[in-house]
């Protein structure tokens, strides 16, 4: 609940590993130059790393992202975040993020895509999504109250992990938070002992459409092509 769309099995299919590095260490740069290179107080940094290390990007690739990203090459790292709002077929809500250098080629691509759907103006779906911080993270204590820490931390909210998102012995949990106290929240966890696998902005829905397989089957055709443009960051979606 609340994460954004995920590909099944992306990672896993080798056709499409050189994609996923290539996102993997956009984010790195662009949370670096955002944030700095000390993943210890860059909690987006950090939890980039660790996404990059588990889907085994080499470390030189890795350590050249961070460098690049910090400015400490001389390479300029000129992403811009676009957001575009629309309809899946079947009227599923879908907002789609985009971390691009060029804005002229991502539009008319994004565009293309949304034809199978409707593309809309900015704001023409974003009540259906509440805008928040969220952290992920495990505890190596399986009996840890996530609960309590989330009170003492600041989080408006804890909710479990999916199961296959905790390492055996661990518990897992997701920490909703306002947009202004992320970096604040995931500071508190990471002392606390936790470990960050995501610290980021999301669109949580409000709402999901329930729809049969055949409907469901067609969305989510949709919505793993908008996932597989090299410039989308992120696609969420109003569908369980």
């Amino acid at each position: 609940m609340g994460a954004q769309w995920k590909q099944a099995g992306r990672v896993a299919n080798a056709t499409k590993r050189g994609q996923v590095i290539g996102k993997l260490v956009r984010e790195i740069m662009v949370a670096a130059k955002l944030g700095g290179s000390d993943p210890d107080l860059n909690a987006r940094l950090y939890a980039a790393l660790e996404a990059a290390r588990k889907a085994s990007v080499p470390r030189d690739t890795i350590e050249r992202a961070v460098k690049k990203g910090a400015g400490q090459t001389g390479e300029k790292v000129n992403y811009e975040l676009i957001t575009y709002e629309g309809f899946a077929p079947h009227k599923v809500a879908v907002i789609v993020e985009c971390l691009t250098d060029n804005r002229n080629r991502t539009a008319p691509e994004i565009r293309h895509l949304f034809r199978a759907g409707s593309l809309g103006a900015p704001g023409s779906v974003g009540f259906f999504f509440d805008h928040k911080g969220v952290v992920e993270a495990t505890h190596a204590d399986k009996t840890r109250d996530s609960e309590s820490d989330a009170i003492e931390a600041g989080a408006q909210n804890v909710e479990p992990l999916e199961a296959e998102e905790i390492p055996d012995g661990h518990v897992g949990a997701r920490f909703i938070i306002e947009i202004k106290d992320l970096d604040t929240v995931s500071k508190f966890l990471t002392k606390a002992g936790w470990k960050v696998t995501a610290a980021e902005l999301r669109y949580l829905a409000k709402n999901f459409v329930e729809l049969p397989d055949a409907q469901r089957k067609e969305v989510a055709d949709f919505l793993s092509a908008l996932d597989d443009h090299d410039d989308v960051h992120r696609v969420y979606a109003a569908m369980k």
